[in-house]
């Protein structure tokens, strides 16, 4: 049981807590934006451990989709399924155990954002197949990651209106630019398995794709938000996430699989910073 135990945690990135906290905080930003300050615990308690069930469940298809492929990358050969240390339908199980818990959560909110929840869990079924056709399928990701923003939004209000979907556009590119550092870390894996990825199209232009998008990511935020009229405290927050963002175009400019690497684990604390600061604004 014990070993069982730790196939199970290694199959759904326990050890690995940035994947949900990159999902997190903008989750969290957009019900504090929904609500105008502190939402409740209740929904604080259901997007936390939704988001965290949700990335877990997104593992397990990721993994049983990306079976044949991930073991030629050097990243990924050991895992569960990749490596038959667990079948298919025992890790197809798994997330559909752990995807009815997160909507059981949903079913504690209201009917929109149980009727969210539906194209939400779509468009991350869609994520694992777009990497065989689209030439950036870090975009499909970036949907799926920021979802959490209409949801929130829907959680709060009952709808989500125009400003949800501004503030997706704009956690999309950041997506895009922490994506394309993970995707830079297995280029090399990728081109010779005919995988398609944001680094592979963007080429040399990749570095400065990843500023341009970070910078995006901010300036969206900061002209929806009302940046200036906001106050200090979540231009504070957005100053910490761009110096981070300068911080790792250094870690990357030499394009090694380590600074990549480093890049892309450090950006939840990005994500942290924008949260921080604007919770902040509304106290």
């Amino acid at each position: 049981m014990t070993d069982k135990l730790k196939l199970y945690l290694d199959l759904i990135r326990w050890n690995r807590p940035a994947g949900w906290l990159l999902l997190l905080w903008p989750s969290l930003a957009a019900l504090w934006v929904a609500a105008d300050g502190f939402p409740g615990w209740h929904l604080v308690a259901v997007f936390t451990l939704g988001t965290i069930l949700m990335r877990s469940a997104g593992c397990c298809v990721n993994d049983v989709a990306d079976r044949d492929f991930d073991k030629h990358v050097k990243r990924t050969a050991n895992r569960p399924v990749t490596s038959g240390r667990m079948g298919v339908k025992e890790a197809l199980a798994v997330g559909v155990v752990l995807a009815l818990c997160a909507f059981g959560l949903v079913l504690t909110t209201n009917m929109a954002t149980v009727q969210w929840s539906f194209a939400a869990l779509a468009v991350t079924l869609l994520y694992p197949y777009a990497k065989r056709h689209v030439s950036m399928p870090q975009a499909v990701l970036g949907v799926a990651f920021s979802f959490g923003i209409p949801m929130a939004f829907a959680a709060v209000q009952g709808q989500v209106p125009l400003l949800a979907w501004g503030l997706l556009v704009g956690n999309l590119f950041w997506v895009l630019a922490y994506d394309t550092e993970y995707a830079m870390v297995d280029r090399d894996d990728d081109l010779k398995i005919g995988m398609k990825t944001s680094a592979i199209t963007l080429g040399r232009w990749d570095v400065l794709a990843i500023a341009v998008f970070y910078g995006a990511y901010l300036a969206i935020w900061a002209w929806l938000l009302d940046a200036p009229e906001r106050g200090q405290w979540f231009m504070w927050g957005l100053a910490g996430a761009a110096a981070q963002g300068v911080w790792h175009i250094l870690l990357i400019k030499d394009r090694s699989r380590e600074g990549c690497f480093k890049a892309f684990r450090l950006n939840h604390w990005v994500g942290l910073s924008v949260f921080v600061g604007l919770a902040l604004s509304y106290s």
